[in-house]
């Protein structure tokens, strides 16, 4: 067939890959900055701090949980 190309016309063609998504990113940024201030904020001890470095890092997982926990209690009534 005709669409076939030539080995040194595959060496010319170069992919791109673009990457746009941006906005999420920065949402997230701006969440992950104001958990660490709350909770390593709130911290009394460095093992707190410590702790709060990581709830930080993982406070999207926390407020899923706890937001599939109140619809689950939501069906039950």
């Amino acid at each position: 067939m005709g669409a076939e190309l030539k080995p040194t016309e595959q060496e010319d063609k170069k992919i791109k890959v673009q990457y746009q998504g941006g906005s999420s990113d920065a949402v997230y940024g701006l969440g992950l900055i104001g958990a660490w201030v709350y909770y390593i904020g709130r911290a009394k001890t460095f093992q707190e701090g410590v702790v709060g470095f990581f709830k930080g890092l993982f406070w999207p997982a926390f407020m899923v949980y706890e937001l599939l926990k109140l619809l689950n209690e939501g069906e039950k009534h």
